[in-house]
């Protein structure tokens, strides 16, 4: 999809300088930037994310693993979300 926006001058040389630097084209560098900045104002979205990878990990743990499963409730107990 196509879209216009306007940026302002500074930003848009910076950003032309990263495209060429990096071997990509200024759309490649605005979508990865937007995809950068949705994200992290889309908390619910990465939970969700997190949420199934925890539940894919819970799946293929092999089955009485206590010592594991009790040492990962710890970490995760203990880490400030």
């Amino acid at each position: 999809m196509k879209t216009a926006v306007s940026v302002p001058d500074d930003l848009f040389k910076r950003v032309d300088r990263l495209a060429r630097g990096s071997g990509r084209s200024r759309s490649e560098v605005y979508a990865a930037a937007l995809r950068e900045y949705v994200s992290r104002h889309a908390p619910d979205e990465i939970t969700q994310r997190l949420d199934a990878v925890v539940d894919d990990l819970q799946d293929e743990a092999p089955a009485g693993d206590g010592f594991g499963q009790a040492a990962a409730r710890r970490v995760l107990e203990s880490t400030e979300w």
